[in-house]
């Protein structure tokens, strides 16, 4: 048996029309696993508990929840811009939680992956609301993967950056002359990490082959080292 396959595993992946959404979709199902997606903003506080009784046996859940950033400089920043961004990255983990891990915690199986930024592992200018919010969300998992692991139960976290995709690098800042000066100082590789190259490594961590990994953080930045 092929540890990576995804073959037979239900996944349930979130927000599956944004960030990483349009890409972790066919590259999944193309491997196998049978994908189950809701596309909206989980602010709402009972829609993970409904999510996960509609989507029945749950082998992964990915995490994946992101809203534009905000770009208020710290003395400017609102309560409404942090209540946003807490709404809708931090406040939906702990209630996916309590809706999925009763069922793989019985099974002493099942994964959660969290799709998280890399803005949380180094200063950012004007990026200290958006920063804090994707900061909790890899705090959370390693407290969560520590815990679960006893139980065979692997939660970890991907948190890139400069990783292309359409919520946060979409075509018009890519094209934008002072974005390209950025890539050519920041980016050994002269470019962004790909979608497929950051997909490909989610569907790992999906994979049985990955069950060693818990609490993990893992960033895929193209080459910068995050402080």
């Amino acid at each position: 048996m092929n540890p990576t396959s995804l073959a037979g595993k239900r996944i349930l992946l979130t927000q599956a029309q944004d960030f990483m959404g349009p890409t972790l979709v066919p590259l999944l199902t193309e491997m196998g696993a049978t994908v189950i997606t809701d596309d909206r903003v989980l602010t709402d506080p009972g829609l993970p508990a409904e999510l996960v009784r509609s989507a029945g046996h749950v082998d992964v859940l990915i995490a994946h929840l992101g809203v534009p950033a905000a770009t208020s400089t710290a003395q400017e920043g609102t309560e409404e811009e942090w209540r946003i961004a807490f709404a809708a990255m931090v406040d939906p983990l702990p209630r996916l939680a309590r809706a999925v891990l009763p069922q793989m915690i019985a099974r002493r199986a099942g994964k959660i992956l969290l799709m998280g930024s890399a803005s949380a592992l180094r200063g950012m200018k004007r990026a200290s609301i958006y920063s804090a919010a994707r900061g909790a969300q890899l705090a959370w998992a390693q407290a969560v993967g520590v815990e679960m692991a006893p139980h065979n139960v692997q939660v970890n976290a991907i948190a890139q950056n400069l990783v292309d995709n359409p919520t946060y690098f979409p075509a018009e800042v890519q094209a934008h002359p002072k974005f390209k000066e950025r890539i050519k100082w920041e980016m050994p590789l002269g470019r962004l990490v790909s979608a497929q190259e950051d997909a490909h490594f989610a569907a790992y961590l999906c994979s049985e082959a990955a069950n060693c990994f818990v609490g993990q953080v893992f960033p895929v930045c193209g080459g910068w080292v995050p402080r």
